[in-house]
């Protein structure tokens, strides 16, 4: 669990597959996720995945319920791990992603959550942080500009597809590079 100024980051409760499920059915969600987009469609594909991703949160990396602080439930997941090449092994390649409920874009939310994702990253020892996006989805390269990555193209060599590939690396330390 972690924290911003405005929300608090922490791993799904198995108690919030509706509120997943009503996250992840929509389509203008589902259609930038996945190989073959498709959304959630009951609640038990929604426990399913929550257990799934609480048991990915390991050190710095997970994925996260993103929660605001005024209370409510999650808005939103946020997500640092280490991905996956076309064939669904893991490589050393950080990514940091977000997925928002309607309701809560516009709001800088993903920004926020991302960004806090960042310095786990660094202080892990990992020199750079991708984000992959499918072409078209304005609102998350808008996201990838605010965190400071710089366009890297189209990429096949995660999901095994083509995304467009934003990185930002560790920041320098006076003496020397980020640990």
């Amino acid at each position: 669990m972690f924290t911003t100024e405005r929300l608090l980051i922490r791993a799904w409760d198995e108690d919030e597959a509706d509120v997943m499920l009503d996250i992840y059915r929509r389509l203008e969600v589902a259609q930038w996720l996945g190989a073959v987009p498709a959304p959630l469609e009951t609640l038990a594909e929604a426990s399913e995945r929550i257990v799934r991703w609480n048991g990915l949160i390991e050190g710095p990396y997970g994925i996260w319920a993103l929660c605001p602080m005024a209370g409510g439930p999650p808005v939103g997941t946020v997500l640092l791990r280490r991905m996956p090449d076309g064939q669904g092994t893991v490589t050393t390649d950080v990514e940091v992603g977000w997925h928002l409920h309607p309701d809560a874009w516009g709001r800088g939310y993903a920004t926020e959550a991302a960004a806090a994702c960042l310095p786990r990253a660094w202080g892990h020892g990992d020199k750079r942080v991708w984000a992959v996006v499918r072409e078209g989805n304005a609102r998350s390269i808008a996201v990838t500009q605010r965190l400071g990555m710089r366009p890297r193209g189209v990429v096949d060599r995660w999901y095994g597809l083509p995304l467009l590939a934003f990185s930002v690396d560790a920041p320098l330390r006076s003496g020397g590079p980020a640990a």
